[in-house]
């Protein structure tokens, strides 16, 4: 037997207990979305029982975003409740409003659905909030109070936070 010391042994303890976690989750390949097992990056929150993650808006192209700008913003959210909600509005101290928008930027006024125990993501390619006329810079990092209104599940208010720009991942001079 090998004895191990000092930070070796407790790198190797750590893996180790990594790789139990892990295997006793169920994550890995497994495609399958579980509620209990879902950890998405971004802000969460909720409300009745409708979740509320990976919230984030949208990162700046290039500079920060600007005054009277308009910034789109994603969310996953997930009906865990036995009838159908709707996101039927959403507002920010930050912008003059928020929309409710398809792909193509078209409001939907009668919000999106939300049939029960599916997730509903809202993202570029699909329906998903933009912040009309945003009031300050914005800039990658920066977090902004959004409140989101349901139908049955009622308001929810928390912060949201503009994802950090990757401009470019090509390596450095120096490497």
């Amino acid at each position: 037997m090998v004895l191990i010391r000092g930070r070796t042994a407790r790198s190797a303890a750590a893996a180790v207990l990594a790789a139990a976690a892990l295997a006793l989750s169920g994550c890995g390949g497994d495609d399958s979305f579980e509620t209990e097992d879902w950890h998405a990056p971004g802000q969460n929150a909720s409300v009745g029982p409708v979740l509320i993650r990976y919230a984030h808006v949208a990162e700046p192209k290039e500079d920060p975003w600007q005054p009277g700008d308009d910034v789109p913003a994603y969310v996953w959210l997930m009906n865990e409740g036995d009838k159908t909600d709707r996101l039927v509005g959403a507002s920010s101290p930050d912008a003059e409003s928020v929309s409710i928008v398809n792909a193509d930027g078209k409001t939907l006024p009668d919000g999106v659905e939300l049939p029960p125990n599916k997730l509903r993501q809202l993202e570029p390619t699909d329906d998903h909030l933009l912040l009309r006329d945003v009031r300050e810079v914005v800039r990658g990092g920066d977090f902004m109070k959004i409140t989101l209104k349901f139908e049955k599940a009622g308001s929810v208010t928390f912060n949201i936070q503009s994802q950090v720009p990757v401009y470019d991942s090509s390596p450095s001079p120096s490497e």
